[in-house]
C-alpha cells in the first residue's frame, strides 16, 4: 500500500512541473477521479499549473459531474482565471472517414453471378435438420411502436427435402397438442429456409439488382445491393384472416453477401402495392450466421423480425432459430427459452478498410 501512495504522489508531482493543455488537463482530473486520488493532493497540482489554452466554467462542470472533489474543483474555477488570456483550446478533427471505392461495374457483374449462383444452390446445400423457432409477437394500436407482446409462440421446425415443417410446441410456455402454423392467427410467416433466398434471384422473377455500398455485419465485409421485384413477377404473397384475402406483393430492400464467401448473410424488404389492402405495410429483416449441424458449418438462418402496419395498428414478429440437429424420425428438440442475440450481432457498421477480396 505504501508503495502505492508513492507512485501517485510521483505522478502528481510530475502533473505539477510543466505546462499543461485543457485536454490533457480533463484527462488528469478524470484519472485522478477514477483513481480516488486524495482531493487534497490533486487540488494542490492543479494550483500549480501553468495552462495553454483558456479553461471555460463549462468543462469545469462537466468534471463536477464527473465526480471531481470540492477542493479540486477550487482550484480549477481559480485556473478559469489564470488561464482567460490563454487562446481557446481546439478541438482536434476526427480524421476523414476512409473512402472505400465501390467495385467497377465489370466486378459488380461478376460478383452478383457469383451470389446469384450461391443463392439458388443454397437449399441444395442443406441437410435435413430440425431447430427451434421462438417467436414473440408484439402489437401496438397507438402506432407509436410502444409495444405489447401478444404471445411466444415455440415452435419445432422441420426442414426435410427442402420443405418446411412447423409443429407448434409452446404458446406461452404452456403445451399445447395437434396445433398448426397456420393455425396461429396474427401475423405469422414462413420461408425463411430457402424460399425468400431463391425468389429474390431466381431468373423468373427478373430482380433489379444495383450496388448500394460496402458495409461490416457481425464483423466481416459485406457487399450490400439494393433490389427491387415488380409485382408482375412476385410470389410473396400476403394473407389477412379477417377479410380472408391474399395479395401477391412487389417488394424492394437490401441484401448483404459476404466479401469473401459471396454467401448471403442479411436480407431487408418492404412489400410495395398494398395501398388497397387491409395490411398496408410489410418488411422483413432476416439475418443468416455459420452454424454447426453434426460437425459441420452451414449458413442458417438465426434471426428474423416482421413488422406490419393496419391501419394504426402496428404489429411486430422476432424471431430467434436456434437448436440445430440432424433431422431423423425420432429427433426432439427441448425446448428452453434462448439467450437474446447481443444487439451488436444485428446492427451493420461502416466498412472498415481490410480484406474483401478473395
Amino acid at each position: 500500500m505504501h508503495s502505492i501512495a508513492v507512485f501517485l504522489g510521483m505522478t502528481l508531482a510530475a502533473y505539477g512541473q510543466r505546462q499543461m493543455s485543457v485536454p490533457d488537463l480533463v484527462t488528469f482530473i478524470k484519472s485522478s477521479i477514477q483513481m480516488h486520488n486524495d482531493d487534497r493532493a490533486v487540488a494542490s497540482t492543479v494550483r500549480r499549473l501553468k495552462l495553454t489554452n483558456r479553461l471555460d466554467a463549462g468543462t469545469v462542470e462537466d468534471l463536477q459531474g464527473l465526480g471531481a472533489g470540492p477542493q479540486t474543483l477550487a482550484a480549477l474555477r481559480e485556473l478559469i482565471a489564470a488561464s482567460a488570456s490563454q487562446p481557446i483550446a481546439v478541438p482536434v478533427a476526427p480524421p476523414p472517414p476512409v473512402v472505400i471505392p465501390p467495385p467497377s461495374p465489370a466486378e459488380i457483374k461478376a460478383i452478383l453471378a457469383e451470389i446469384t449462383e450461391r443463392a439458388l444452390d443454397y437449399t441444395k446445400s442443406l441437410p435435413n435438420f430440425i431447430c427451434a423457432q421462438v417467436t414473440t409477437r408484439s402489437f401496438d394500436p397507438s402506432g407509436t411502436e410502444s409495444w405489447h407482446q401478444e404471445d411466444k409462440i415455440q415452435e419445432q421446425l422441420s426442414y426435410v427435402d427442402g420443405k418446411e415443417d412447423y409443429k407448434v410446441v409452446l404458446v406461452n410456455n404452456l403445451p399445447v397438442a395437434n396445433m398448426k402454423h397456420e393455425q396461429l392467427g396474427g401475423i405469422t410467416s414462413s420461408g425463411e429456409f430457402g424460399t425468400m433466398l431463391y425468389q429474390i434471384f431466381a431468373p423468373e422473377t427478373q430482380t433489379q439488382f444495383d450496388w448500394e455500398r460496402w458495409a461490416t455485419l457481425r464483423g466481416k465485409r459485406m457487399y450490400v445491393f439494393s433490389f427491387r421485384v415488380a409485382q408482375a413477377n412476385s410470389d410473396y404473397s400476403i394473407y389477412h384472416q379477417p377479410s380472408g384475402r391474399t395479395v401477391v406483393a412487389g417488394y424492394h430492400g437490401l441484401i448483404y453477401a459476404d466479401a469473401v464467401t459471396r454467401q448471403i448473410m442479411r436480407i431487408k424488404m418492404d412489400c410495395d402495392g398494398l395501398e388497397a389492402f387491409p395490411i398496408n405495410q410489410v418488411s422483413l429483416t432476416l439475418d443468416y450466421a455459420p452454424t454447426k449441424i453434426s460437425e459441420q458449418t452451414f449458413v442458417l438462418p438465426m434471426a428474423a423480425e416482421v413488422r406490419s402496419r393496419e391501419g394504426r395498428t402496428l404489429g411486430k414478429n422476432v424471431m430467434q432459430f436456434s437448436l440445430y440437429r440432424k433431422f431423423g424420425a425420432d429427433a426432439t428438440i427441448t425446448f428452453d427459452t434462448p439467450d437474446p442475440i447481443p444487439e451488436d450481432q444485428l446492427r451493420e457498421q461502416p466498412a472498415a478498410p481490410g480484406p474483401g477480396k478473395r
